[in-house]
């Protein structure tokens, strides 16, 4: 959205025209170091106001992770209090949003300076992340080469876990209005076709909160060591929406074609038999989602290894990088999926 409305200067690193960033604004000071900094939020998707907070931090700091920086130096955060909530639940849940928001940049080993705060009807978290590094520091996400391979640090199927678990939990609790009712029917066709059980629901969504949870930090300080030529994260737009958006930010003419999907498990039959969430031609929505890294096949593995060393967590190779005068970005017909 904001470069179709021309914004920039043309002197942005890391896009093939300089201007709006694709992950990270990445600019270059007066001084000869690189500022890259960026900034997001979002709404409740999980019961845990804690858990929003972690995930919010962690979201956040991945789009630094992308640009292949090994730490963040500091984060304004941004909140939103809930003004709809009572006044002993608004503080309750803000300072639970805080605590999970503050204890994950603990972990990425950054610390908040500041901020803004406002009443809003929904409680929302989020910040901006910035990092100050010098040139070799990190990876601009313009220069995927013929060759590369795509590699993938997350599973995806977090939208529908989180759906499900909804749709569960609304189920049990009985309520009545419509959109209740709407979920009431969809978790009973889970139930009746034996599409997920109770306990296939609670594992679902423990994995996705899991793996929105987990920061992307170790993916991205390892990026430069293994030679990463480009990368991005994967979020609102789903696996083939931003490997287009990546492809099209290329100085090369390439294209990305990919013929391995690495989804939570249960997510595939809940996106064929209940809901289409477009799971599986590339555009259900992630939060907090994998690193997808264009890197020379030669270090692919050793990165992969390394990733597992550090996170304990599987990568995947799920594509290639293809000459391609038009710089698409497709899902192969033959694609294989993993359940994991």
């Amino acid at each position: 959205m904001l470069a179709q409305l021309n914004l920039g200067d043309g002197q942005n690193l890391g896009t093939a025209d300089g201007r709006i960033a694709l992950d990270c604004s990445v600019r270059k000071t007066r001084q000869g170091h690189y500022v890259i900094s960026t900034t997001d939020f979002f709404f409740p998707l999980v019961d845990s106001p804690y858990l929003q907070g972690r995930i919010g931090a962690a979201n956040v700091l991945s789009d630094l992770y992308a640009e292949g920086v090994a730490s963040c130096d500091f984060v304004l955060m941004l909140l939103a209090a809930c003004r709809d909530m009572p006044e002993d639940q608004r503080t309750i849940c803000t300072q639970e949003m805080v605590r999970g928001f503050r204890d994950a940049c603990t972990d990425a080993d950054t610390c908040i300076t500041g901020g803004q705060t406002v009443l809003n009807p929904w409680p929302i978290i989020g910040g901006v992340a910035t990092s100050v590094v010098a040139e070799g520091e990190f990876v601009p996400s313009d220069g995927a080469q013929v060759g590369n391979v795509v590699v993938l640090t997350k599973p995806l199927g977090t939208q529908i876990a989180v759906n499900v678990h909804q749709w569960r939990r609304h189920h049990h609790q009985q309520n009545q209005n419509q959109n209740n009712n709407n979920n009431n029917k969809f978790w009973k066709k889970c139930i009746d076709q034996n599409i997920v059980t109770d306990d296939q629901a609670e594992e679902m969504m423990h994995q996705a909160v899991c793996s929105m949870a987990r920061l992307n930090k170790n993916g991205g300080s390892i990026m430069v060591k293994h030679k990463a030529c480009a990368a991005t994260d994967v979020t609102g737009f789903g696996i083939l929406g931003h490997a287009q958006n990546l492809v099209e930010n290329q100085k090369e003419k390439v294209g990305i074609e990919l013929h391995t999907l690495p989804l939570i498990a249960g997510t595939k039959q809940v996106n064929d038999k209940v809901l289409n969430f477009q799971l599986t031609t590339g555009y259900s929505a992630e939060t907090s989602g994998g690193l997808m890294i264009c890197m020379p096949k030669e270090t692919a593995q050793a990165y992969m290894e390394e990733l597992k060393d550090l996170d304990g967590t599987d990568s995947w190779i799920i594509g290639n990088v293809i000459a391609d005068e038009k710089q698409q970005a497709r899902i192969l017909e033959d694609v294989k999926y993993l359940e994991v």
